[in-house]
């Protein structure tokens, strides 16, 4: 499917158009979007992606269409699993609730230029060199491992990554927030806030992940148009998606199973590819190799069908209950215990009372009699420090 010059530019005006509106009428007034909020942002950003789709079914044809949607829904899915990452960088730079929206869309505008470099790349490589398909099989098979092996997904979900450490150490920032602003004034010279780094944290995170989504979604088309257009819609949603899906990322206890399946998928499915346009001198004398190719059809079916069966057996599992009580009962016991908030007494107790309840869910959760708590020495820690803090709080209102 060829593609004129002027449809190009009318794409990138629209998506440019999309992320001036989206900051224009959402996210310029600082706020904390209420779940129907996010619904309906998630929604439209959602629909708009799948009528983009279907005018590729009706102006490119099937094959396009079904490329198009193998690779929006395959992004998709992956982005949810950035979303992992996302929170703990919120967390790990404390960032107001209410600034969250403008940092993660300042962040996701910056990635999306960062992206559309590797997709110009990506595809320059493999018009050029057909042993490409092999180099980017065996990066998606590699990650596909990685992601089985339980510690590689935790290492993959941690925020302490190279970009994040350069940034603190290459960035003068202030020590705290002033409002949404990325300056600020600090002993009388200029100095940037927290909330720049959060960006840059965040882009450069979601730009590491590009190192394996990009050779993904090759793999399932080689069209740099449905590339771009694909990864571009399922970057547009993610603000949304963080505020609506962000209760129940803890309940997606098996979702790097399914990415892994999806990947190693993908992965075979490009070195396949490569064998059909052998020319490496030391595979079957630099011919081609007469191996089976696998179509765009099934190629959705099976990123649809994992992708299925992962969320249900999550939802349903008692591991994912358990581990969003967990996951809970951490950010209430560290929103409780936070020394610089100024929360009044009574909202304090509300949060107190909702740690409990999570607690208490965990419990009634294990049926190891408490081991799922025992093996959480860090919540043990805020547990104890937040029972002692209430205690002492309880006795100097009785005074």
């Amino acid at each position: 499917m060829d593609v004129a010059g002027w449809v190009w530019g009318l794409t990138i005006v629209g998506l440019v158009g999309l992320l001036a509106f989206d900051f224009v009428f959402h996210v310029r007034r600082a706020h904390v979007p209420t779940l129907r909020e996010a619904a309906v942002w998630s929604a439209g950003y959602i629909g708009v992606a799948v009528l983009f789709g279907v005018g590729m079914f009706a102006l490119g044809g099937v094959d396009a269409g079904s490329e198009y949607f193998a690779g929006y829904v395959t992004e998709k899915a992956l982005s949810v699993d950035n979303l992992f990452v996302f929170l703990i960088i919120m967390a790990s730079f404390r960032v107001p609730p209410e600034d969250q929206q403008k940092v993660l869309l300042f962040g996701i505008a910056f990635s999306l230029v960062a992206r559309t470099g590797f997709i110009f790349l990506g595809a320059a490589l493999i018009n050029t060199f057909a042993w490409v398909f092999y180099l980017f099989g065996l990066i998606l098979l590699v990650t596909a491992s990685s992601m089985l092996r339980p510690e590689g997904g935790e290492e993959a979900r941690k925020a302490d990554n190279p970009v994040i450490w350069l940034a603190k150490k290459v960035i003068r920032t202030s020590d705290h927030y002033d409002g949404d602003k990325l300056f600020t004034t600090l002993d009388g010279r200029r100095a940037m806030t927290p909330m720049l780094l959060v960006i840059i944290a965040i882009a450069g995170t979601d730009v590491l992940f590009a190192l394996d989504s990009i050779p993904a979604i090759f793999g399932l088309t080689r069209n740099t148009y449905i590339v771009f257009t694909a990864t571009a819609f399922s970057l547009l949603g993610l603000r949304q998606l963080y505020f609506l899906i962000g209760g129940l990322l803890d309940r997606l206890v098996y979702l790097s199973y399914g990415l892994s399946v999806i990947l190693g998928f993908i992965g075979v499915k490009l070195i396949l590819h490569a064998l059909r346009e052998n020319n490496v001198p030391f595979i079957n004398g630099g011919e081609p190799v007469d191996v089976v190719e696998i179509g765009t059809g099934v190629s959705l079916l099976v990123i649809v069908g994992v992708l299925v069966v992962t969320v249900a057996v999550s939802l349903l599992s008692r591991r994912g209950r358990a581990q969003t009580a967990i996951a809970n009962a951490t950010r209430y016991a560290t929103a409780y215990l936070d020394s610089e908030d100024d929360r009044s007494d009574a909202e304090r107790e509300r949060i107190f009372t909702m740690l409990i309840n999570e607690c208490d869910q965990l419990l009634a959760l294990d049926p190891g009699g408490g081991q799922l708590v025992r093996d959480e020495p860090e919540l043990i820690e805020l547990l104890d420090r937040a029972a002692a803090d209430h205690d002492r709080a309880g006795y100097t209102r009785s005074r």
